[in-house]
């Protein structure tokens, strides 16, 4: 099963300048919780993000750069590619982004993990919209802003239709 798992605004703002805008500490849990154990599939910019591998998950990276790695990395040139050797880890398997690699993941995706952040970001790096054609909303849960979280959210849970 392959899985998308992202925060997004209500413009579907993912990043600017290559970094979160919100600190959502509930929503930094809900990724751990999701993702743990399992392999995760994301582009160099988004690693280079996080700045280490995380971990008890498999980190993989795809990226043009034949010549680019990282130490504790999986690296390839293409998502089929990695999502191929990540099928032969674990049968869940999580994209955690960014923009470009979640553009090219969500014909291949079953699940997708929306924590949507009730607020609008300038930003430089979005989600693809969602087709309600193709997704079925069938989880939803709500949070208000308090003093650990800025911004209202939810976690919202889809499948494909």
């Amino acid at each position: 099963m392959i899985n998308i798992v992202v925060a997004k605004a209500s413009n579907n703002v993912i990043g600017a300048k290559n970094d979160l805008i919100w600190h959502l500490p509930n929503d930094l849990k809900h990724f751990k919780n999701l993702t743990s154990g399992h392999p995760i599939i994301m582009g160099r910019k988004t690693f280079e993000s996080l700045g280490r591998p995380l971990p008890n998950r498999t980190n993989i990276v795809i990226t043009r750069d034949k010549n680019w790695n990282a130490e504790g990395i999986e690296v390839f040139n293409s998502l089929e590619k990695a999502i191929e050797f990540a099928k032969t880890i674990d049968e869940t398997i999580s994209i955690i982004g960014g923009g470009n690699i979640y553009k090219q993941a969500i014909e291949f995706t079953d699940i997708l993990y929306i924590t949507e952040v009730h607020h609008e970001f300038d930003g430089d790096t979005y989600f693809p919209e969602i087709d309600a054609d193709d997704w079925e909303e069938i989880e939803r849960e709500d949070f208000k802003k308090d003093e650990k979280h800025q911004y209202a959210y939810s976690f919202v849970t889809y499948k494909r239709a």
